[in-house]
């Protein structure tokens, strides 16, 4: 890999991090790419791992500035881990069965979750100010337990942190205004991830752990900056950024997301 991708990767990490955490995503639909066309590595399971473990970073540095200003409810991260957990378990599973045919899947799959965040936040967007009162209405526990397993699924299919569907969950299910369902996200990413990034490495075959070791100064490298990129993003959108820009972020990011995986599948 030459120097010049090197940094354009590290430079692209950096801002991915910065930019998602303040919005609930721990960046992993941006990871893989960078990964797949700046590296020139397959969409496999290396590639997932790798991917995972920066969005991991991501989730706790930004998950644990979001814990310090009183930004998570605990009982809703509870009730979604039931779900989240065994969910990812099962997309590791999903991923070793796919096996050749991962990378169409793998944005076939992106696309169709991106479009529903897409159309779960626009509406989210217009519902009235008495539906987004702190917990005043109760949780909807089974709708966010299986809406929480079916984002650690796709967690570990897609190697995402996936809070472009744990946020439009926890805020229909769980009726949190968006920053308690941005932290309450990211704390139940930092409880799957790891599940997932172990369960990923169990499975690889011995020589894809060896480039895994092969590559580890530039993964620890990657990981350090995507730790900065978190925190100081994190920082930045809690202090400086409205809730209702935030969500306008979250929302034209997917929707970024959205085309670039139009554009791979349809070869426009």
């Amino acid at each position: 890999m030459s120097i010049e991708a090197m940094l354009m990767i590290a430079l692209g990490v950096f801002f991915v991090a910065f930019t998602f955490a303040p919005v609930g995503m721990g960046g992993g639909m941006l990871f893989v790419p960078l990964l797949h066309y700046g590296a020139g590595w397959a969409i496999d399971g290396r590639t997932i791992a790798v991917s995972l473990i920066l969005t991991c970073i991501v989730s706790y540095g930004s998950g644990l500035a979001h814990r310090r200003k009183g930004y998570v409810d605990d009982v809703v991260v509870k009730t979604g881990l039931i779900g989240a957990i065994p969910g990812a378990l099962v997309g590791v599973l999903i991923v070793s069965l796919i096996g050749s045919h991962m990378d169409t899947v793998f944005k076939i799959l992106s696309l169709g979750m991106i479009l529903w965040a897409i159309w779960k936040t626009a509406v989210k967007k217009k519902s009235t100010a008495s539906e987004e009162q702190e917990r005043d209405v109760e949780i909807q526990t089974l709708p966010l337990q299986i809406g929480s397993g079916i984002g650690g699924a796709l967690s570990s299919v897609l190697a995402i942190g996936a809070g472009v569907i744990y946020v439009p969950i926890i805020r229909t299910f769980a009726h949190l205004r968006p920053r308690m369902a941005i932290g309450s996200s990211l704390h139940l990413m930092m409880a799957v991830i790891p599940v997932s990034i172990l369960a990923h490495l169990v499975i690889q075959p011995a020589d894809a752990l060896n480039q895994l070791l092969g590559d580890s100064p530039f993964i620890l490298s990657l990981g350090l900056l995507t730790f900065i990129g978190a925190r100081s993003g994190a920082h930045f959108g809690i202090k400086h950024v409205s809730e209702e820009r935030i969500m306008l972020v979250f929302l034209v990011l997917i929707i970024i997301v959205a085309v670039r995986y139009i554009v791979d599948l349809t070869g426009l």
